[in-house]
């Protein structure tokens, strides 16, 4: 009777016995990385002491001082064509770059599904159009579309009255196209808040046609409505858009408030952000782990990403204490944001919210050229953005296509036997379910559009690679050029993927 009692104790002292260090899991896998970081970080900083003492034994100078000092630079175009710092220069290309991204984003998009849907058309002839269109356009490189297009335009006849295919309206000449304007006027930003009130107002009719739609099964046109609300509120805007002009006066205050403030008080704010952030990020992930009935199991990954989160929380608070230029900077550029929000509403109340000009020649000496009431699209900016736009609507057109072709035929099948058209059920059937597989290499078109735009060097376009070959090849800060495209190209390239995966989550299905 007592063989089975001390076997039982035996066996139990054996699994009782501690393992030791060198062969607990848990105790290698954190050795591991922490090591493996440690490691990681000590190469990184080698790489980098040695590549500093290379530079300075080479007398090359990475420093970045060249953003404050004058680049005796002259720039094509952009917003400011005389910068008076190299950091200016950079800003000038930058939004020169932002500016042809966006505007070649919504156009691409737009022809490209102009051109996936004519390449599914029943109409040979479109049908045929649209394979033209994306075989001969996405098999001939960026770099000759926007050179040929270059040449093209800069063979037309010069600037004159009659340099155009409408007088007075549109002209195309060697200097670039020029047409009609539509601006936004000093009462804009008043007309803004009556729009404001009516996105609110908008959405209040969107629910309760929405739910006049649950309740009754009728078509209620939510939608429909909500566009229509928005359209009355920007009529009415533009007569009675003044009376927000009380808006400027609480701006001033709030800038005054910022100037009174202490630079303590961004530190505790920055830092009370960073811990909140952190606390709730880990409260949330603890509760995701925790089973039905409070049991709470966590892996050793789970542990290392809490770590992680407190670890960052803890240097975003050391950069908020210690680093006082960024308190600086909150208090300074929040002040000079309401003030210059003040001035856009502190105008004349009769002034109208947009305006238009046609585009005009000017003649200040022997040469004409196109004046500045215009849209002028110069021969740099016209030939990449043609470039852009076509190479990349072939490709979108092929995922637009891809994607309809990836909905089950059953579904238009259904569709054309309760007797939609092809139009309706495209727009209620087809797209809705198609949209989830064309978004996310639509994503990555845009970000192939917004890189693509660095080809623009070649015929001359201000954007941030041919300004900042120009400011390096004045002050010779090659390196720290270089160092600000890639920040400037990762943060706009992330920025893009961001809003892309933003809308592909929104447009998943949710199972039940």
């Amino acid at each position: 009777m007592t063989a089975p009692t001390n076997q039982a104790s035996s066996t139990h002292a054996a699994v009782s016995q501690r393992v030791p260090l060198w062969r607990d899991a848990v105790v290698v896998k954190w050795t591991t990385q922490v090591v493996t970081l440690v490691l990681v970080l000590a190469g990184l900083w080698f790489l980098a002491s040695q590549a500093g003492d290379n530079l300075v034994a080479r007398n090359i100078n990475i420093g970045f001082d060249f953003l404050e000092r004058p680049p005796d630079i002259q720039l094509s175009e952009g917003i400011d064509t005389h910068p008076a710092t190299g950091g200016r220069a950079l800003w000038v290309g930058m939004v020169n770059t932002l500016r042809m991204a966006a505007v070649g984003i919504i156009f691409a998009t737009v022809l490209g599904v102009v051109v996936g849907l004519a390449r599914l058309s029943n109409n040979w002839l479109v049908r045929r159009l649209g394979t033209i269109w994306v075989e001969t356009l996405r098999n001939i490189p960026l770099l000759v579309q926007i050179i040929f297009y270059s040449s093209v335009l800069s063979t037309m006849p010069r600037v004159g009255l009659d340099t155009g295919p409408i007088n007075g309206w549109l002209h195309i000449s060697n200097k670039g196209l020029s047409m009609p304007r539509v601006f936004i006027a000093d009462g804009f930003y008043q007309w803004a808040m009556v729009m404001a009130v009516g996105g609110i107002a908008a959405h209040f009719v969107r629910q309760r046609r929405v739910r006049l739609h649950d309740e009754s099964g009728a078509n209620t046109s939510p939608v429909i409505w909500a566009l229509g609300t928005l359209i009355v509120f920007g009529l009415i805007g533009i007569f009675i858009h003044p009376l927000f002009g009380f808006i400027g006066p609480i701006m001033g205050a709030v800038a005054g408030l910022l100037d009174s403030l202490p630079l303590l008080l961004p530190q505790i704010l920055l830092s009370a952000t960073a811990v909140l952030l952190a606390g709730r990020w880990i409260r949330s992930f603890l509760a995701g782990r925790r089973s039905a009935v409070g049991h709470l199991a966590l892996s050793d990954d789970d542990y290392f990403r809490i770590i992680f989160t407190a670890i960052a929380a803890l240097m975003a608070v050391a950069v908020a204490i210690y680093w006082t230029g960024l308190s600086s900077w909150i208090l300074n550029s929040g002040s000079d944001l309401f003030r210059v929000i003040e001035a856009k509403f502190n105008v004349d109340g009769a002034a109208r919210p947009f305006d238009a000009m046609r585009p005009d020649i000017v003649k200040p000496g022997k040469f004409a050229n196109y004046g500045t009431n215009g849209l002028t699209m110069t021969i740099g900016f016209a030939a990449v953005f043609f470039g852009v736009v076509f190479y990349t609507s072939a490709f979108i057109g092929e995922i637009v296509r891809g994607g309809i072709l990836a909905v089950p035929k059953g579904q238009t099948e259904a569709a054309s036997a309760v007797g939609l058209s092809r139009a309706q059920s495209l727009r209620h059937i087809i797209l809705p379910q198609a949209i989830r597989i064309i978004l996310p290499p639509m994503g990555n078109q845009y970000l192939n559009l917004t890189k693509n735009t660095s080809l623009a060097i070649a015929v001359g376009y201000s954007d941030i690679v041919q300004v900042g070959q120009t400011v390096y090849n004045q002050t010779g800060k090659t390196l720290p050029v270089v160092a600000v495209w890639m920040l400037f190209y990762l943060a706009t390239s992330l920025t893009i993927s961001v809003v892309v995966n933003y809308y592909n989550v929104r447009m998943k299905l949710v199972e039940r």
